[in-house]
């Protein structure tokens, strides 16, 4: 069992298994059948205030991971998060972000976290 990190633009392969969306917003242009997405827990994304505060290069990446991991600890992330752990206890998982650097993205903490 893997979790993997991919940009939700690239084509599904079949050792992606679960496919999982953790962007809050739909990626543009991109069809729903086309991102052949299993689970989009918009419960994990990070806030609009702290996406927008990280997107506007008003702080590290080291700062959002650690903004972004408070947030994780509200009830409804950590309800998803688990959910997600059990996915990921049942087979390969493929965090799926619009993020053209997804390894300095929530994504990348998503998946340091299930992995630990």
């Amino acid at each position: 069992m893997s979790v993997r990190l991919r940009r939700v633009y690239e084509p599904a392969e079949p050792e992606d298994g679960a496919r999982v969306l953790v962007d809050r917003l739909w990626p543009r242009g991109l069809a729903k059948e086309a991102a052949r997405v299993d689970e989009w827990p918009k419960a994990l994304t990070p806030s609009t205030e702290l996406r927008r505060w990280y997107h506007a290069g008003e702080g590290s990446y080291e700062e959002f991971s650690e903004r972004y991991e408070a947030e994780l600890a509200s009830e409804d992330a950590s309800e998803a998060l688990d959910h997600v752990r059990e996915l990921v206890r049942r087979g390969d998982v493929t965090l799926l972000t619009a993020s053209k650097t997804p390894e300095q993205s929530h994504a990348a903490v998503l998946a340091r976290l299930l992995e630990a």
